[in-house]
């Protein structure tokens, strides 16, 4: 009787403790070995359960009886796909050749706050140039430049001629609205041509060990200045809403202490974990958060970043082809 409590005991332990690893799968293909070797992986390696606040063992327990090593590949990826969704998170991704699994509540769930016909036909119309990545042209007396993604470069040149371009402007607006993120080199690189000192940000912490509380110490952030080069020194407006995403959500973190820079929109859309990736057995690619960033007040940047000044887009102004973002900006330069 003694020996049968005791094993009940374990059991119970075994699967209500949110620090315990499960046994790692033998090197067979099946299904329940996949689900277990991408259960563990971010069971070891994921970092932000505690920002998230999830129990990884209860989403074993809840997912794990669902499958079966007859189960056909579609059945295998939608349980797993439910399972990653539950982790909220943008940049915890598994894909096969059919399918790709995603988590866009942290954009879907609000505002759009962006229109990029109104901004086309109304804002830029047919005279705006065209400078690498960047749409811009001189509005009302305001620089306004458009970056739609991360991923596409930039070089010192695109900035200098920018710069040029407005030096005689009031002032500057960079809209990052729905940039998804890209390379983090390209944020710094934009982000240090507004500044001669180099600036402390934030800091980093990577997950470097199978326990929950296994993080490297923080490592600390820098915003560098281009060396060599000009700066912009008039005020700068940085344009944001939930679809600025990962390296546009770091971008804002490299920038926003400079005393000549305002947010002005809606809250980033987080991702604040930069990735990691490997393989199933099956072949099937994921990849999940494996960093923790926080800014230089220690909040945790996963979730986005606020705007100083919070806008949403109005439903009157954009049946009359106007971006209430953008007009705020303009007028906030203005105005200064």
């Amino acid at each position: 009787m003694k020996k049968l409590i005791s094993a009940y005991l374990i059991i119970f332990i075994f699967f209500t403790s949110c620090e315990k690893a499960f046994i790692k799968p033998d090197e067979k293909n099946t299904p329940s070995n996949n689900f277990n070797l991408l259960w563990t992986e971010i069971n070891e390696k994921y970092s932000l359960f505690d920002i998230k606040q999830i129990c990884w063992d209860d989403i074993y327990t809840k997912y794990y009886p669902m499958i079966d090593d007859n189960m056909h590949d579609t059945s295998l990826f939608n349980v797993m796909d439910k399972m990653l969704y539950e982790l909220q998170d943008g940049h915890v991704n598994l894909s096969s050749f059919f399918n790709i699994s995603r988590n866009w509540d942290w954009k879907l769930n609000s505002p759009p706050n962006f229109n990029w016909d109104i901004i086309e036909r109304n804002y830029l119309k047919k005279d705006y140039k065209i400078t690498g990545p960047f749409r811009n042209k001189e509005i009302d007396s305001v620089g306004y430049l458009y970056y739609s993604s991360f991923s596409n470069t930039v070089s010192d040149s695109h900035l200098s001629f920018i710069f040029n371009e407005f030096r005689n402007s009031k002032g500057l607006i960079i809209d990052i609205r729905n940039n998804g993120g890209g390379s983090l080199s390209n944020a710094r690189r934009i982000a240090g041509r507004f500044t001669k000192e180099k600036l402390l940000v934030g800091h980093e912490r990577v997950k470097n060990g199978p326990g929950r509380n296994d993080f490297s110490a923080p490592e600390p952030i820098y915003t560098e200045p281009a060396e060599d080069l000009s700066v912009f020194k008039k005020p700068v407006v940085i344009l944001t809403n939930r679809g600025s995403y990962s390296a546009s959500t770091f971008f804002v973190l490299y920038i926003k202490e400079f005393p000549n820079v305002t947010i002005i929109g809606d809250t980033t859309g987080g991702g604040g974990g930069l990735p990691i990736s490997n393989e199933l057995l099956n072949g099937w690619t994921y990849r999940f958060s494996s960093t923790s960033t926080t800014d230089i007040n220690g909040y945790n940047i996963e979730k986005g970043i606020l705007p100083d000044i919070n806008v949403n887009m109005s439903d009157t102004d954009i049946q009359n082809g106007i971006d209430t973002i953008l007009e705020e900006a303009i007028s906030f330069i203005n105005n200064l």
